[in-house]
């Protein structure tokens, strides 16, 4: 078994010498004094700093210790015990354990808590104070102010990334970082950091009811809130008619205000339609994005944004508007709160439900609701897509409709992936004409 090796105890156990025996389990323990001695460990624990339980490991048959409960002090165990059973290590409760990563949300979850308006109040940094001091040297009696000037406080900055979807992630109020004192010797103090802001594209920036900035592009940045100046050290004062200034300022608060912010979903296409006209399950089928789809109206009640993926590497983003009814543009049923994402899109998708009564009072409802929220939303490059084509009653309304709003309408069903091709090619060439519009304007075109 090797050389056993004993480590004596520095605490006793008992008043008195002396040595006894107790059964306790089945298991024979002797108790002495003053010194508790392990055998095969190779090391020596103090009994009142030693905390064990007797665990029984399955089979095995015998007891060893464990530091979770404690054994009584000067108690042993038998001699006989296996030295690989008894492994008692102070390292066991000190183990580094790393601390767990926050797990990333799906879309889903993300879109459970979409927010798409937030009130915040940003304040920049405070900026560091100046130092008043003088040069102190040997044989030099007159060294002359040395403070120096105290950093400038830390802007609040609102930066656009693509990868946030909501305003869910940002918070109700920002501080900036401090700047840092000035100090001796004419050390101008740090800086304080920027504060960056995450926010999704799309998001309108106002002050009351003034809008102040608009974050329609990626990459676009906007200081919400400047930080505040750096005080001056004496050094800033010394002149010719003052030669010893013991003056320093401190330094400036930072710039505080009250901003809303509204997100408007940006993409190029928006899907606008009734509720339970399938718009979710149509974005469903021509991209990844995973929309709830149910078979009750207002199964959607945060947009959705899918990609759709061409072989030129060509992508187009379409936009799943929740579902308007008659009356939105007076707020009927979250109805602002619903074209508002209405507003960035470059050309519309209009679906129709061709198994109701009647569609082409579906599109005329929905131009007139456009149209009354903002003045020539409806007039937009748009296309109609009749849905649902796969029931009976819905393929004998297809041409009614056609002649009633006299132009072609895409008759296809999500749900069963007919006639997706052409609604594709159709949002293809709308694509194409937008970017063609935006480059003859000297702009440059949305790029996903």
């Amino acid at each position: 078994m090797g050389k056993e090796r004993k480590v004596r105890l520095c605490v006793p156990t008992a008043n008195k010498p002396g040595s006894h025996r107790q059964r306790v389990d089945g298991v024979t323990l002797q108790r002495a004094w003053p010194w508790v001695c392990f055998y095969g460990l190779g090391a020596m624990i103090p009994s009142r700093l030693f905390s064990a339980r007797l665990r029984l490991l399955e089979g095995m048959g015998r007891w060893t210790p464990s530091t979770q409960a404690v054994l009584g002090p000067g108690w042993l165990l038998p001699q006989h015990a296996s030295p690989r059973l008894l492994s008692v290590s102070c390292a066991d409760g000190a183990k580094h354990q790393e601390p767990r990563r926050k797990k990333l949300l799906s879309e889903k979850q993300l879109k459970r808590h979409f927010v798409d308006h937030r009130r915040v109040l940003v304040r920049g940094g405070r900026g560091g104070d100046g130092v008043s001091c003088f040069h102190s040297e040997p044989r030099k009696e007159f060294g002359g102010p040395d403070g120096g000037d105290g950093g400038n406080g830390g802007h609040v900055i609102l930066r656009v990334d693509q990868q946030v979807k909501s305003l869910a992630s940002v918070l109700s109020r920002y501080q900036g970082f401090d700047g840092e004192d000035g100090g001796r010797k004419n050390c101008f103090g740090r800086n304080g950091a920027l504060l960056y802001i995450r926010v999704p594209l799309g998001t309108l920036v106002k002050e009351g009811h003034e809008v102040v900035a608009d974050l329609s592009h990626p990459g676009d940045e906007y200081v919400a809130a400047l930080g505040g100046a750096g005080g001056k050290g004496n050094r800033f004062f010394l002149a010719n008619d003052n030669r010893a200034p013991v003056t320093c300022t401190p330094g400036q608060p930072g710039q505080e205000r009250v901003l809303f912010l509204e997100l408007k979903t940006v993409a190029h296409a928006g899907m606008v339609g009734f509720p339970n006209a399938g718009k979710s399950s149509l974005l469903r089928a021509i991209s990844n994005a995973k929309p709830t789809v149910a078979s009750y109206p207002f199964t959607t009640l945060n947009p959705h944004v899918g990609i759709v993926h061409y072989e030129d590497h060509q992508q187009i983003a379409v936009a799943d508007i929740p579902g308007l009814v008659r009356g939105a543009h007076r707020n009927r049923g979250l109805g602002c709160a619903f074209l508002r994402h209405v507003e960035r899109c470059r050309f519309l998708l209009f679906v129709v439900d061709l198994s109701v009564p009647e569609p082409w009072t579906q599109v005329e409802d929905l131009k007139y609701e456009l149209e009354k929220y903002e003045e020539g939303l409806s007039a937009r490059p748009h296309a109609i897509v009749a849905n649902k084509v796969d029931l009976p009653e819905a393929r004998a309304r297809l041409p009614r409709l056609q002649a009633r709003l006299g132009q072609k309408a895409i008759a296809l069903s999500a749900a069963t992936g007919e006639n997706l091709e052409e609604l594709l090619l159709r949002l293809k060439d709308l694509h194409e004409e937008h970017v063609a519009n935006e480059l003859a304007r000297g702009r440059q075109p949305l790029r996903w």
